[in-house]
């Protein structure tokens, strides 16, 4: 597969191109991303779904400036999809032909089945959820995939969209009631099987009322991706958004370029939601574009990673450890330490593989310079820390690698992401399960290390000289006040060296 890949993707509101960097098999960042509110489908939903002159001068202006883009970062393969409004205009045909003709770019015009699939398999592979529905509100339609077992089971796209819905109510002067009645009646032709209690809001709607609730909440984090939010909590804050008028939306935490569509969006939103069952609500910052890459990239692997493969964790030791060294030995001690210490403490199944992360990226801060690594490492993961993990796996993750000996945890750090966190006694034993193996890996990578417990003293036993380990052991804060000892025949192998050197006794 080519190494940079663009995705362009045209809706009714925004056309959008973002270029994604592979650095690997499976490893992948985003370099590019643009977007213009080219409103294309302006005014089509009133002329039977026609494109007018405003919208495809737009678009076209858009799409000429992505080509210079592309151009610019000499990108090897292109795909440009067009979805609700395109696939409705009479006149659609013209304008394909003149942007091939004209700028070279094939698009391909996607039904709202296939875009709804292309949404789930985003999802499905860049969040952590095995259930659920995705919901993906654009300009002309709202995309539904039901997810169940980790698997796709069956799509739906409905012709219920915000500029459809503000352009025959909102600027028509009709009623909310009016606007309510007609989008339950577009649900009502939901299959039966559509229910659970969550949704996966996938889309600028979703994204700007998921920022609006974060804001408003005081949420310690800001990620929108992976972001999870109860609807009981915020369901009167989505109503308030839907009576506002306009120029209230800034004082709901509404950015000013979503006021044109976002009451009608959260409208549509509220309505889904209710009609789903949905009792909680996980925000994408993935969709259409990155199912579309990933359509690509995962082809021949079922559309799912495999096994074990986390994205983002690749992409991470792709480019932020170049040291590239055997860390085979480090996860093996990480694990018998991790073994050795789940009855001190409430230990549940997925500390063991937040703390085999951090180990997996401890190296990272390194690449940008030797003082201050843990900082570093602690702000990369923040940042690029993105898929298949839930808000309190990153920062677990990334407060690990902010560990030093001499504390167990940075406690500025725990406070400011407190509710985000678990308990500060399985951050104190996380810690120092990931300090103390990288002390006795960084020491030997090749040593054979286990360990017990003699009362409250964990022993520590390995068949290699460790001479450096205990220097660093002794400085080590332990949780609970345990103590360490360390039994590496140190001693013995150091005597019988220095009694050569220094010879025999006068």
């Amino acid at each position: 597969m080519p190494k940079r890949i663009a995705v362009i993707d045209i809706g009714s509101n925004s056309a959008r191109l973002v270029i994604f960097q592979r650095t690997s098999r499976y490893g992948f960042h985003l370099i590019v991303q643009q977007k213009s509110r080219v409103r294309i489908g302006e005014g089509a939903y009133e002329a039977g779904g026609r494109l007018q002159p405003a919208g495809i001068r737009r678009a076209f202006g858009a799409l000429h400036s992505f080509t210079h883009t592309l151009r610019e970062y000499k990108v090897h393969k292109v795909h440009c999809v067009a979805t609700s409004a395109l696939r409705d205009a009479p006149n659609r045909e013209a304008f394909l032909r003149v942007v091939r003709q004209r700028l070279g770019l094939q698009i391909r015009v996607i039904d709202g089945l296939k875009e709804a699939r292309y949404g789930a398999i985003a999802a499905l592979n860049l969040l952590p959820i095995d259930e659920g529905i995705t919901v993906d509100i654009g300009g002309g339609s709202t995309d539904m995939a039901l997810i169940r077992d980790g698997r796709i089971v069956e799509t739906v796209s409905l012709d219920l969209g915000t500029v459809r819905l503000k352009e025959l109510f909102t600027d028509q002067g009709r009623s909310l009631k009016e606007a309510r009645a007609y989008i339950r009646r577009r649900l009502e032709s939901l299959p039966e099987s559509f229910r659970s209690t969550l949704a996966v809001g996938i889309g600028g709607t979703a994204r700007a009322l998921a920022r609006g609730i974060m804001i408003e909440s005081d949420y310690p984090f800001d990620k929108i991706h992976a972001f999870s939010y109860s609807l009981k909590e915020h369901k009167s804050y989505l109503k308030a958004i839907i009576e506002a008028p306009m120029e209230r939306l800034g004082e709901l935490s509404i950015k000013k370029n979503r006021f044109d569509t976002i009451r009608e969006g959260a409208h549509i939103f509220l309505e889904v939601l209710r009609h789903l069952e949905a009792k909680e609500v996980l925000t994408s910052g993935v969709g259409v574009r990155e199912g579309v890459f990933l359509h690509d990239l995962l082809r021949r692997d079922g559309l799912r990673f495999p096994p074990g493969v986390n994205p983002s964790l690749r992409s991470i030791k792709d480019r932020f450890d170049l040291l590239n060294l055997p860390e085979g030995n480090k996860q093996l001690i990480g694990r018998r330490l991790f073994q050795a210490i789940t009855d001190r403490y409430r230990s549940e199944p997925e500390h063991r593989q937040l703390l085999s992360d951090a180990l997996s990226l401890s190296n990272i801060g390194k690449m940008l310079t030797i003082y201050k690594e843990h900082q570093h490492a602690f702000y990369i993961a923040m940042q690029e820390l993105n898929f298949g993990f839930t808000h309190s796996q990153m920062l677990t993750i990334a407060l690990l690698m902010r560990s030093k000996g001499d504390s167990l945890y940075y406690k500025p750090l725990y406070r400011r992401y407190k509710p985000l966190l678990p308990s500060k006694e399985v951050i104190q034993w996380l810690s120092f399960a990931y300090t103390l193996t990288l002390i006795l890996h960084e020491n030997s990578s090749r040593a054979e290390i286990r360990f017990s417990w003699e009362d409250n003293t964990l022993r520590i036993y390995s068949d290699r000289p460790l001479y450096l380990a205990h220097e660093a052991i002794d400085s080590l804060q332990t949780p609970k006040g345990i103590s360490i000892v360390l039994i590496d025949g140190w001693e013995e192998s150091c005597n019988g060296e220095i009694d050569e050197v220094i010879g025999p006794e006068e």
